[in-house]
Formats: C-alpha cells, structure tokens, sequence
C-alpha cells in the first residue's frame, strides 16, 4: 500500500471518530437511556471504519516491518533453494555470483525419487550407496527415495553422475528426475533482488532465514487476528464517544484547575 492511500484511510478514519466525538457531545439533548445507544452506535462505527481503513495498514506491518529490517548494514539471509535436475547449477551459480550481495552458493545434497522399495530392496540400497562414491558424506534411504549429502566442494551433477552410472550398471536402466538442495547466502539489502532473479528462473526459496524472516514471523505472531482488531477498532469507538459525552464536564473541572495551581503559584 503506498503512503497516500495509507494517509487518505487514516484520515476517514479520523473523520469517522470526530463523528462519534460530535454525537457524544449532543448527549444533553438526548434522553439519558438514549446513551447507552450511542455507545452501541460508536462501537459499530469504530469497528466498520477499522474494518475499511485500518486492517488494510495493519496487514501490512510485516512488509514495513521488513523494509526497515532490510536496510540494516551486514545482515545475511539465507534461501534454502530445491532444484531440479534439469537446472545447470553452475551457470545459475555464475549468474548469482555476478550480482551485488551475493555471499556464497553451496550445493548441499540431492535426492533421487526411487519406487516404492521393500524390506530387502531397502537394507540393499542403505548397504550399498556409501560404497559408490567417496564424495557422499552422508546418505539415507527411505522407503521410495535416497538422499545423498555432499562432499565440500563437491557437485550435485557429479554425484548425480556418479549414481546414474552404478544404476545404469546395475539395473541397466536410467535415472529421470532428481531434485538438488542448494544453499544460497545473500547480503539482506539485496533479497528482493535475488529472490526477482530466482523467479525469472521459475526457482521459489523453499525457506528463507535471517533477520528479515525473523521480522516478519516476529510481527506475525504477535498480531491480532482480523477480529480481534476491529473489536479494539470498535472500543476506540466507544473510548471517543465517552469522551464527547463528558467533555463538557471536563473542561470546567480543567478549567479551575488551572485556576487554582496559577493561584497557588502567585501565593
């Protein structure tokens, strides 16, 4: 939401809540059961003007939230980035790495989609894949698919190449699809940017972490539901309509006051 649309709803708002301050201040011409109707009437109307024009900025405090959080100096967010197999990681790693703010690409492991495997084929391939290539720092095999955690600086098209061979071996057939897990730290001024560049790709962050993140599920958790927000909306309505009816007792009691704390000074 832009600053003039923004600064237009908190007007009519405003405007809505002098209304109720003005039916407030009639309550001399009214009987004195009517007030407890006017209140029912200023709860309405503060909860319908907070309904229409303040939801819509309250909704957007964990934008703003993030916008200031992603102006500060040496902040990191890290995306954690699921692949397919058909990306040319390195051309990908190339064209981030060649953008301002980019900190590093790591290609972290892959998984390979396997049929549904039973107890013999399971203890087979857990047995087996450490054994086909001494680049796979961990592995873990599940009961349809493997997934393989690389070495430093290792590829995932190297690992995928590594097993798509003892495969095509052992079972002479191929492996169609795979999905590779990289990690790619970005400098948080610059999320946006990547984040538009992934896009362009077809690519979305399966998860992002940092301290823009941290903002947003900060501001998120600690917010009032849609309910719950135009209830208060609509006890600001009630809070200024009590006002209006009493203001006319206010101010004398103000007024003489004032009166007698300038009297007590010239004493």
């Amino acid at each position: 939401m832009d600053i003039i649309t923004t600064i237009i709803y908190i007007v009519l708002f405003i405007i809505m809540m002098l209304f109720v301050f003005s039916i407030g201040m009639l309550r001399h011409y009214m009987p004195k059961r009517e007030i407890l109707l006017v209140l029912v009437v200023a709860f309405f109307i503060g909860a319908i003007g907070g309904a229409f024009f303040l939801q819509p900025i309250y909704e957007e405090l964990p934008a703003m939230a993030s916008a200031v959080e992603s102006n500060m100096p040496n902040n990191e967010e890290t995306l954690y980035l699921d692949l397919s197999s058909s990306i040319d990681t390195n051309q990908l790693r190339d064209q981030l790495s060649s953008m301002d703010g980019f900190k590093s690409f790591d290609e972290t492991s892959i998984t390979i989609p396997m049929w549904s495997f039973n107890e013999r084929e399971h203890d087979y391939f857990a047995s087996i894949v450490g054994n086909i290539d001494s680049h796979y720092k961990n592995y873990n095999v599940t009961s349809n698919e493997i997934k393989i955690e690389l070495a430093e600086n290792y590829t995932a098209s190297d690992a995928l190449k590594s097993f798509s061979d003892w495969y095509k071996l052992v079972y002479d057939d191929t492996i169609s699809y795979a999905q590779i897990h990289a990690v790619l730290v970005v400098d948080s001024t610059k999320l946006s940017d990547f984040e538009q560049a992934l896009l362009d790709k077809g690519i979305v962050a399966s998860k992002i972490e940092g301290p823009i993140q941290d903002t947003v599920n900060n501001t998120n958790a600690s917010m009032l539901s849609n309910l719950e927000f135009t209830m208060v909306c609509g006890g600001v309505g009630v809070i200024v309509s009590i006002i209006g009816i009493y203001m006319d007792s206010v101010v004398p009691l103000y007024r003489r006051f004032r009166k007698f704390m300038n009297t007590k000074r010239k004493r």
